[in-house]
C-alpha cells in the first residue's frame, strides 16, 4: 500500500506542477511582481502538502508559532533538513514570504527548477564559496529590507533520521552581516518521508519553532553553536525512537 501512495502521490505532483509551472512563468513575462508570483508557488506547494496528507497519510503539527516574529519583521530561518517535505511545507505554514537559498543546479529542473527561477531567491555556486557568500549577503540584505525571510538549512544537505550533520556558519554570518535574528526550527519529517527514498508513510510530523537568537555581537561560530545546541536537544524531544534506536526508516 506504501508502494501504491507514493506512486499516486509523485504523479500528482507532476501532473499539478506542470500548469502551475505554467502560469507562473507566463505571470513573470507579464511582468507580475514578485509578491503574486511567489504566492503562485504556494498555491503549487500547498498542493504537495495537501497531497501528502490525503494519498499518503502525512499530517503536520506545528509547536512554538509563539516564538516567530511578526510578518515584515526581517528574520534568518535556519532548520532542521531530513526531507523535502520541510521544504515544500515552510512556505505553506509561515507567515511571511520566504527566500530560499539553495544550489543553482535546481534551476535546471524541468518546470519545478524553471519555475523558481523567476521568484525572489539566492541560488548559488557552492563551488565558488566566497564569492557565493558574498551574493548570499548581498541579496540577503535587500531581501531582509523588504520583509522576506531568508531560510537555510544550516547541515546543507538532508540528513538521515537520528543523525546530525556538520551545522555550517552560513546563515548565522548572514544573520550577523545584516543584524536581523535567528530563529532555529527542528523538523523530524524523516519519520514519515526518509531522505532520498521514493516509499514514504503514513504518520505526523513535527515542526517546533525555536525561540528567536539576536545576532547583536555575537561570533558566527557560537551564534551557530546555539542554533545546533536547540534544535538537536529538540530532535530528541520530538522523535525521541530515532535516537534510543537509531533507525533511518520508520
Amino acid at each position: 500500500m506504501a508502494i501504491l501512495r507514493s506512486l499516486l502521490h509523485m504523479a500528482w505532483m507532476l501532473v499539478t506542477v506542470i500548469p502551475v509551472a505554467m502560469v507562473l512563468l507566463g505571470a513573470a513575462a507579464l511582468q507580475f511582481n514578485g509578491k503574486r508570483l511567489y504566492r503562485i508557488a504556494v498555491f503549487w506547494l500547498g498542493l504537495a502538502i495537501s497531497g501528502a496528507r490525503y494519498i499518503l497519510g502525512i499530517r503536520y503539527v506545528v509547536e512554538g508559532r509563539d516564538n516567530l516574529p511578526a510578518a515584515g519583521q526581517p528574520v534568518v530561518l535556519l532548520v532542521k533538513h531530513q526531507s523535502t517535505y520541510e521544504t515544500f511545507l515552510m512556505p505553506v505554514i509561515m507567515p511571511s514570504d520566504l527566500a530560499y537559498v539553495f544550489k543553482r543546479e535546481l534551476l535546471y529542473v524541468p518546470f519545478f527548477g524553471w519555475a523558481i527561477g523567476r521568484l525572489d531567491m539566492v541560488h548559488i555556486d557552492r563551488q565558488l564559496k566566497s564569492q557565493a557568500f558574498n551574493r548570499v549577503v548581498q541579496q540577503g540584505r535587500e531581501l531582509l529590507a523588504r520583509g522576506i525571510w531568508v531560510i537555510m538549512f544550516p547541515e546543507g544537505t538532508r540528513i538521515a533520521r537520528g543523525q546530525a550533520g556538520k551545522y555550517k556558519s552560513g546563515g548565522a554570518r548572514l544573520a550577523i552581516e545584516t543584524g536581523v535574528p535567528v530563529v532555529p526550527v527542528a523538523v523530524n519529517s524523516a519519520v514519515c518521508w526518509p531522505r532520498k527514498a521514493f516509499i514514504k508513510y503514513p504518520g505526523t510530523v513535527t515542526v517546533s519553532i525555536g525561540p528567536m537568537i539576536s545576532s547583536q555581537g555575537r561570533q558566527a561560530d557560537e551564534l551557530m553553536a546555539d542554533v545546533q545546541h536547540w534544535i538537536e536537544n529538540e530532535m530528541h524531544r520530538i522523535d525521541p525512537m530515532a535516537y534510543v534506536t537509531n533507525v533511518n526508516n520508520p
